[in-house]
């Protein structure tokens, strides 16, 4: 969940911007290849944090060696993963699109889709090789890595879409050539500059089944948590189809594009909670895990606090920068209205993605991906529905039914955290 959202998020929210100079056709285009671009992220994600888990819990555990066989096994189950599903998203995205009710946007949706999944291997490695850094507490290094290809994604973004002419294609290909850069420069940090505390190693490898699943049971349910809250995009975007058009694809997918930027502070507390409370949890140190733990609850609702009150005065100027054209003035008031309704549930983000990773972090996968079906699927999604088509709230009930199935599956989230941690303190530190 944590490390395909912050990724994602600088990415989808720059292209947004950028790409909305291009009109509403155009904001929902690049709208309908969000649950499928989040997909590619999730599977790749699922990957490096099942490894960053199992990496921080060997270095807890003082196993460099295990630790190294954990990071080549990581490596060699993303080529596996990436050869697998690339050619399939290449090749029918146009098709996918048009059975979505794209529409006339549908030929932007493939073009753009296509471009990013062409380069799934790059996207792939740069997303475990980070993961990887963050399992073996180089937070720092891998924070810088992921600032500069957003930093670059925003440099190239007009360059290619107004400069060099090429609308909503060209936001793809300054997405991948900025993912390309920093991913060379992880590869050059970890196979030639070799400065990293693992050791990657392919000669005379062998999979080991006791490291496969060391790796599997917090990287498979990552990835299908990840999956499912594609899903629910999916399924989302879906409704706003049908009570909204292609105007209520654009106004969702834009604004939850600054959602998910309000909420970027959280996912890198996020990530530093997994290898915190995996090294805290290999070490048997309870007691830690569990003040490490609250201490990132606490100080992340203060600032989710901060930001819904800035998103909620400010809505009107954020929703002018996505819609400056004349042909996007349409979509304002509903873009400005999305805002403020959905400010409402951030303090919750808090207390339910923290439990999520603090149960990565110790192992439990499984725990989190329950946590995420239930918020995203089985919440949320009937939520949607029944408030937007039954009811007939329209996109209002949308806005609604997402704020109300995120904040009751937080708290369900937190109060299981809650329960788990003290368990475990109940065994007492050594």
């Amino acid at each position: 969940m944590i490390v395909a959202m912050s990724v994602h998020t600088l990415y989808s929210f720059v292209d947004g911007l950028w790409v909305a100079g291009l009109g509403p056709d155009a904001l929902a285009a690049i709208g309908f290849t969000f649950p499928f671009f989040f997909m590619l992220m999730a599977l790749s994600a699922g990957l490096g944090v099942g490894g960053s888990s199992a990496v921080s819990r060997m270095i807890g555990a003082k196993d460099k060696n295990g630790a190294d066989n954990v990071a080549t096994h990581t490596m060699v189950l993303m080529l596996i993963t990436c050869l697998i599903i690339a050619l399939p998203f290449f090749l029918f995205a146009p098709a996918i699109f048009a059975r979505l009710g794209a529409g006339p946007v549908a030929g932007m949706a493939g073009e753009y889709a296509r471009i990013l999944f062409g380069g799934t291997l790059v996207i792939f490695f740069g997303q475990v090789a980070a993961a990887l850094l963050r399992g073996e507490g180089d937070v720092k290094r891998a924070m810088v890595v992921m600032m500069i290809s957003s930093g670059l994604n925003i440099l190239l973004d007009p360059v290619f879409i107004y400069l060099l002419k090429l609308g909503v294609p060209g936001a793809a290909w300054a997405t991948l050539i900025s993912i390309c850069i920093s991913s060379g420069y992880l590869f050059y940090v970890f196979f030639v500059k070799k400065d990293t505390y693992v050791n990657i190693k392919f000669r005379g490898f062998r999979f080991r089944k006791a490291i496969l699943a060391d790796i599997l049971k917090v990287g498979f349910p990552a990835s299908l948590q990840q999956l499912s809250m594609a899903s629910a995009m999916l399924i989302l975007n879906l409704i706003a189809v049908k009570v909204g058009g292609t105007d209520g694809v654009a106004i969702f997918t834009t604004g939850w594009r600054v959602v998910m930027f309000a909420t970027l502070p959280l996912m890198g507390l996020a990530t530093a909670v997994v290898s915190v409370t995996g090294a805290a949890f290999g070490g048997k140190a309870y007691t830690k895990l569990d003040i490490g733990y609250m201490y990132a609850v606490r100080i992340g609702l203060i600032i989710e606090l901060a930001m819904a009150t800035i998103t909620y005065i400010l809505a009107p100027y954020i929703a002018w920068l996505f819609t400056m054209t004349q042909e996007s003035i349409r979509i304002r008031a509903d873009l400005i209205n999305f805002l403020r309704i959905m400010c409402i549930f951030y303090p919750a983000v808090s207390p339910g993605m923290l439990s999520s990773a603090m149960f990565q972090g110790t192992g439990k996968g499984t725990y989190s991906l329950i946590m995420t079906i239930t918020r995203s699927i089985l919440l949320t999604t009937p939520l949607t529905y029944i408030m937007a088509v039954t009811l007939g709230m329209q996109l209002n009930g949308l806005w609604w039914g997402i704020v109300a199935g995120n904040s009751i599956g937080a708290l369900i989230a937190f109060i299981w955290g809650r329960v788990y941690v003290r368990g475990l303190r109940a065994r007492l530190d050594p």
